[in-house]
């Protein structure tokens, strides 16, 4: 039997290999573009307001910082207590077109060792958790040339 892949969240990514790319929104009036995706009106303080339009972001970006996960995070992050608990590398990317941090966990195998800020990342389809019935997709980090 196999797994149905669904979307953590909805409608925050889409595409597959040389294709995934993160979405956000764009709003007309002022141009700022948004991550989480925004669907109901501009955040920018200083805007009057515009349509928002789904904007792909960027797939690449520059390491702006990065960390390890050493604890066990709360609900509704999926974990099972009965297993030992393994780190996990978060990275904060900046994207330089929409001028914006974007976070995201590392790819599997890339470790806080691997990196360094203002290396060159690219965002990949990644698995978050998988159940009897769901492989649960998300995006990770992984540096560019890094094999999957």
């Amino acid at each position: 039997m196999s797994r149905t892949r669904t979307p953590v969240v909805a409608n925050w990514f889409t595409g597959e290999g040389e294709g995934f790319r993160l979405l956000g929104t764009r709003c007309s009036a002022c141009a700022a573009v948004f991550f989480p995706r925004e669907d109901v009106h501009c955040r920018n303080p200083g805007c009057g307001g515009g349509d928002l339009a789904e904007a792909p972001l960027s797939r690449r970006g520059l390491v702006w910082s990065y960390t390890d996960g050493r604890y066990r995070p709360p609900e509704p992050y999926v974990s099972d207590p009965e297993l030992p608990w393994r780190p996990y590398t978060l990275i904060a990317v900046e994207l330089e077109a929409e001028r914006m941090v974007v976070l995201g966990q590392a790819a599997p195998g890339v470790h806080v060792d691997d990196l360094e800020v203002g290396m060159e990342v690219e965002v990949v389809p990644g698995v978050l958790h998988e159940d009897g019935e769901t492989t649960w997709t998300t995006w990770h980090w992984r540096p560019v040339g890094a094999s999957a």
